[in-house]
């Protein structure tokens, strides 16, 4: 028998690790709530991977057998179960974060003290870490290197789902409660877990969303992306297949704009990968700067406008907005993340840890090297970040790429009667206008224009600059 112990890989089809077990016969679907893992988990993530789980076991049965879960130890529970089976092999699919690295370290010393072989398979990406490097043989820190060689590299082939022959008849177990791992209900709604689910929003935003990708995905009132990102986190769909299908959607462009877009959107794949492999040489970025800095950077401790900034509350309309979609779909339009990051970072001063820290708490698709790469681009202290001289103009970027304002009024109740002019032009607005047009929303709790000086002043003197 072999074990195959699900991870970040909730799904029978196009699961390299699955494949590979079931291909040796007899394979035995395993999932451990791992109580190191659960320690840095959130309300949201947990919801969905319930019910991720829930559908996988149903997929399961479908095929004759069950899913095995556990709770502890992982490197007690996993060497447990291939005992409890008598398997002589454990598969799973890796994981790049350093905790993970920790755990399976963890596991396979204790598989190798009761001889049981045990292998890993590069699963969640399209090209492992390492894989793809500079000319000099080092791991890149630009992205736009980094995409060349990835769009020329051979991609692997989805797997098939394995055969039910394949897989042990085995009896499951019922799944926990998120109140029986410790967890409350999420505040806000939870996006429909599992394969199904997640092909679903794929094929319907192939149909028609990746072809104006390129042009409508920075408005965030036009949601116009694939809603992908908590599928790729928990691997409910496989990025194989996603990306299988992104080519038969590039095959049926219309246009060279068409096709453009196609590539802008292979290009977000890209990028989940670069930050990946950036993630997995430089394990320290999750509590350290990437880009090291003369003199420490002096960040505020402001622990006002932090709760102004959690809370939806500073009186700048876009930052408002998203942070309330947080709040309400545990998930933030991607443009808009990048604006209420530099929100805080560049107009409060505050160290991007604790909006990271903040968005772990609060986002399904929290991913480390995706959340932590895009955090440290807008406080400028990631590889290949945002220049710390570059600082978004929430309000310019409100009239941009909000400009009738409906994403903000979605999200932000008391500006709902307001002219969208009026809501861009609210930091400028005088105290009596801004009463008369929405007397229950907030004053702006910095300026712009003084904040914007006083970060650039703070990062050169973190360059030593004279």
């Amino acid at each position: 028998m072999q074990v195959f112990w699900h991870r970040r890989d909730l799904r029978t089809t196009d699961n390299l690790g699955l494949a590979a077990a079931a291909d040796a016969g007899d394979a035995v679907p395993v999932f451990c709530f791992d109580d190191a893992v659960l320690e840095h988990a959130a309300p949201p993530r947990v919801a969905f991977v319930l019910d991720a789980l829930a559908d996988l076991r149903e997929r399961y049965r479908e095929l004759g057998s069950d899913l095995v879960v556990r709770r502890g130890d992982a490197s007690a529970v996993i060497p447990d179960v291939a005992r409890e089976f008598d398997a002589d092999r454990v598969v799973w699919n890796h994981d790049y974060s350093g905790l993970a690295d920790e755990r399976d370290e963890a596991v396979r010393a204790a598989l190798d003290e009761q001889d049981t072989r045990h292998e890993a398979f590069h699963d969640a990406v399209l090209h492992r870490p390492g894989e793809i490097r500079t000319n000099a043989g080092d791991p890149y820190s630009v992205y736009t290197y980094f995409w060349k060689k990835w769009t020329d590299r051979e991609k692997t082939d989805s797997a098939p789902e394995p055969d039910a022959e394949a897989l042990a008849d085995v009896a499951g177990d019922d799944l926990p409660s998120a109140s029986d791992l410790g967890f409350e209900e999420p505040d806000g709604a939870i996006p429909e877990a599992g394969t199904e689910a997640a092909r679903d929003r794929l094929e319907s935003f192939c149909e028609d969303g990746i072809y104006r990708y390129a042009d409508r995905r920075d408005y965030p009132a036009d949601e116009n992306t694939s809603r992908l990102s908590a599928d790729l986190k928990f691997g409910t769909i496989g990025v194989r297949e996603v990306y299988e299908r992104t080519e038969d959607a590039m095959a049926d462009a219309d246009s060279e704009g068409a096709r453009e877009s196609v590539e802008e959107f292979q290009q977000q794949l890209a990028w989940r990968e670069f930050y990946a492999q950036v993630l997995y040489f430089n394990q320290s970025v999750v509590t350290e700067n990437f880009k090291d800095y003369e003199n420490p950077i002096e960040w505020r401790d402001d622990p006002e406008g932090l709760q102004a900034w959690k809370d939806g509350e500073t009186g700048y309309p876009i930052v408002d907005a998203g942070m309330r979609q947080l709040r309400e779909e545990a998930f933030m339009h991607n443009r808009v993340r990048m604006i209420v990051a530099a929100f805080l970072t560049k107009d409060l001063l505050v160290d991007w840890r604790e909006g990271y820290d903040w968005f772990r708490e609060r986002l399904v698709d929290h991913d480390t090297a995706n959340d932590n790469g895009g955090w440290q681009w807008a406080a400028s202290t990631g590889t290949d970040a945002q220049p710390y001289f570059r600082i978004f103009n929430p309000t310019t970027q409100g009239e941009r790429f909000d400009p009738d304002a409906d994403y903000i009024k979605a999200y932000v109740p008391e500006l709902r009667d307001v002219p969208a002019d009026d809501i861009h032009d609210w930091p400028d607005l005088s105290l009596s206008e801004r009463r008369s047009l929405a007397p229950d929303y907030p004053d702006p709790i910095v300026d712009h224009s003084e904040r914007r000086e006083e970060a650039i002043e703070t990062f050169e003197r973190a360059r030593g600059d004279d």
